[in-house]
Formats: structure tokens, sequence, C-alpha cells
């Protein structure tokens, strides 16, 4: 994280859905104190309640950096935010990016860069060397998050509760495998850009070996019930070789994220799928809990659901972003 010039500016561009632009809000949630602001092209962009500054505002209250906080189908970088981009270049801005596309690959991006001397800095690159998966078993204990679809809440998750495991005195590593959780975390893997023969060797460097008592949480990837990233999601799982797993929803969204003719499964089926695949590299997999997202009903409608659905699925049912008994009671399963 040292070598990413801070403070940021966080771009939000033209995009209006804020599920794709879950970078920009995962750094304002984790990584606030270094954010300054953000920036957008349409009125209508997604806003992560920031104030909202053009390159050159932000360059005076002391960015150093424009980080592309989309995370949009296929990471590609729409031409419409070409000459914002080179207009923070042209303001002194150093541009990150963790999307599939290269920034150097946009001509007008990579010329912008030389001409006013500022970094283009890709993220989304796996280190070099990664092995084929071996399906061995490794010391420590690990939690993986899974979801019932995209942009839903697994990063916060893992977040959360690495937080709450520390501060319950475990040793315990929040292991990032997107770029948001790289950002936040100053390390990790991009596991969605990994060759696919290496996914799950990926996955096994991110948690190696470890002490006894020490705990990996490892930032979940997709669904294994989407269309698009599920193959994502199955090396992951298989690489991770969770003991234990949460899975995380968001009530009341019915279709998948970018796939909307396919309908987002039932919590149920998720833990039924993950233990049968997860069985194939720790067959003492088991599921601890579900964590719902739960930002769009008021507190009281919250608590009636969470208790609801713990009471439907026989588990702990919590929002880690909100906290409370039974959060903490998800903690005490994960931990049991």
């Amino acid at each position: 994280m040292t070598s990413l010039p801070q403070p940021y500016l966080l771009f939000v561009g033209d995009v209006a859905e804020p599920g794709f632009a879950k970078t920009a809000l995962g750094l304002r949630d984790w990584a606030g104190a270094i954010c300054v602001g953000e920036m957008a092209i349409t009125a209508d962009a997604a806003a992560t309640g920031l104030p909202r500054l053009s390159a050159r505002d932000a360059v005076a209250k002391g960015a150093r950096s424009l980080v592309i906080g989309v995370a949009n189908r296929g990471g590609i970088i729409a031409p419409s935010w070409v000459p914002a981009l080179v207009d923070a270049l042209a303001a002194g801005l150093d541009i990150v990016s963790g999307l599939h596309a290269r920034l150097a690959a946009v001509p007008e991006l990579a010329d912008a860069a030389v001409h006013y001397g500022r970094r283009l800095i890709d993220i989304r690159t796996p280190p070099p060397g990664i092995p084929v998966a071996t399906g061995a078993r490794r010391s420590g204990k690990r939690l993986l998050t899974v979801g019932t679809d995209c942009a839903l809440g697994k990063k916060y998750t893992a977040l959360a509760l690495a937080r709450a495991f520390r501060a319950r005195g475990i040793d315990a590593d929040f292991r990032a495998t997107g770029q948001t959780g790289i950002m936040i975390a100053g390390a990790g893997i991009p596991i969605d850009a990994t060759v696919c023969d290496f996914t799950a060797g990926a996955a096994e460097l991110l948690s190696p070996d470890a002490a006894p008592d020490h705990w990996d949480v490892i930032e979940g990837q997709g669904s294994l019930f989407h269309p698009s990233y599920a193959g994502v999601s199955l090396g992951l799982l298989h690489g991770s070789q969770p003991d234990l797993f949460v899975v995380c929803h968001q009530p009341g969204r019915e279709r998948m994220l970018g796939s909307a003719a396919f309908a987002v499964p039932d919590v149920r089926e998720v833990i039924d799928l993950t233990i049968t695949l997860g069985r194939r590299t720790n067959p003492a997999i088991r599921c601890a809990g579900a964590a719902y997202n739960t930002a769009h009903l008021s507190p009281v409608e919250a608590d009636a659901l969470l208790a609801a659905e713990s009471a439907r699925l026989g588990l702990p049912v919590a929002d880690p972003m909100r906290g409370g008994a039974a959060f903490e009671t998800l903690v005490d399963a994960c931990l049991a």
C-alpha cells in the first residue's frame, strides 16, 4: 500500500448502479481517512457521500492519485471516461486502476502520462510463478465468504469478521482477493485475473501454512451460481480449503447482477452447494451462518428480517455493518 500515492480522489465516472461502484464505496468505508472526495462525469453517477470535486480541486486538497472506483462488467475503461482521466493527469494526479483493462493500453492515457510526467498504476496483476494447486492440507484455520451474487458484501463481511476476531484477541488476517480489498489491505492476489488453471493455486498461496490458532479470513469473489463468475468462485473455494464459510446475501435482490435472466438463489441452496463442492478439499467444511446486507432497510425492518432468517435457516444471520448482538452471535458461531 505504501507504493500507492495517497490521498485518493475516487472516480465514479458515469456508473449509476452502486453495485458497479463497489471499489469507491469500499474505499470510502474502509479507507475513508485517505479519500478526499469523488469525481463524476455525469450528474446521476453513483455517489459515495464524499465531496464531489474536480481533479484540480482535489489536488488543492492534497490528493495525489485518482483511483478508478468502478468495477464494471469485464473491467473495461469506457471511452467516455478518457477525457476526464486525461484531465486528472494534467492536474497532477497519478491514476490507479484495479480494472482488467490496462491503463497504458489506452493511447490517450499513455501519451498524457508521458507528457505530464505522471504514473499509470495497474494493481490487478497477479504475482509471477503461481503454481497449480496441490490440494494438500495446510495448517491454520480458514474462513471464506461466499455469495448468492456479486457485489453484495463478501469483502465487507470478511473485513468485519477479521476485525472482530482481532478484537477478541485472536490472531487473524484479512486476505484480499479483489482490487478494492488489495487497496485496503495493501496486499493480496487478484483472483479473477489469474489464468483459470492457477486460480486454486493462487488461493493456496494466499493462505499458506500458519499456526494452529491463526485465522485467515478470505475475501470471496462472485458466486457459485453466477453464469459469468462461478469458475472464479469454485477455484477460490477449492484452493482456500475453508474450515468454515459465511454466506453473504442482499435481501430483495431477485436477479443476478449483470445477468438479469438468472434468478438469485436462496441462501440454503448456496449453503448446500458450497458444502458439496468444498468437501473435495476440506471434508470438514461447515457453514457458520449468513451475513445480510440490509442497508436499504430501517433498523426495525432489518432486525425483524435477520431474526426471521436465522429461525428459517437454523443459523446465525447478521448484518456485519450494523453489528450488535446478532453479529456477535455470528462471530461466536465462527469461533465455536
